[in-house]
């Protein structure tokens, strides 16, 4: 990962977890953050887990302190959508514990494929992760390049 002053993600990786359910992260992800930095896990409603390193918690964070107490309903979806959310940091081998919740959104059960995303990253399960590069195409590629204005 190139140092542009900011952290990015880039690439694919295929890891185990380990027998207490923790997965290493790529070193290549985790060399512009400190042991101390928070990540935060969410489970993504396509059926992945979707990591925010702590650039992109500090801006969920001030979206959500944004939201009145008054909005019920909102408060409710926030607390349902945090109830499966986990904050974590990696431990000195580059490892993070993932909840039995997570991993059962994910349908992860031993392997997990890493995707980067630029911003954050995202955690999938093989099968999950193959049908998404079945998809993928060089006419979707251009149809994304274009829509971006890559």
């Amino acid at each position: 990962m190139a140092n542009l002053g900011k952290p990015f993600y880039t690439g694919s990786f295929r890891h185990n977890l380990d027998d207490k359910n923790r997965l290493t992260i790529p070193s290549a992800w985790r060399s512009a953050h400190g042991e101390a930095d928070t990540f935060l896990a969410t489970p993504n409603p396509a059926g992945y887990i979707s990591v925010l390193p702590p650039a992109e918690v500090e801006k969920l964070y001030e979206k959500i302190a944004a939201v009145p107490m008054s909005e019920t309903g909102a408060q409710e979806e926030i607390a349902a959508f945090f109830a499966a959310t986990q904050a974590f940091t990696f431990d000195k081998q580059g490892r993070v514990p993932l909840s039995d919740t997570l991993l059962a959104h994910a349908g992860i059960a031993k392997d997990a494929v890493l995707s980067g995303g630029l911003t954050k990253f995202n955690i999938y399960s093989p099968e999950r992760w193959a049908a998404i590069q079945q998809k993928s195409s060089p006419a979707t590629q251009s149809d994304f390049m274009r829509r971006f204005g890559i």
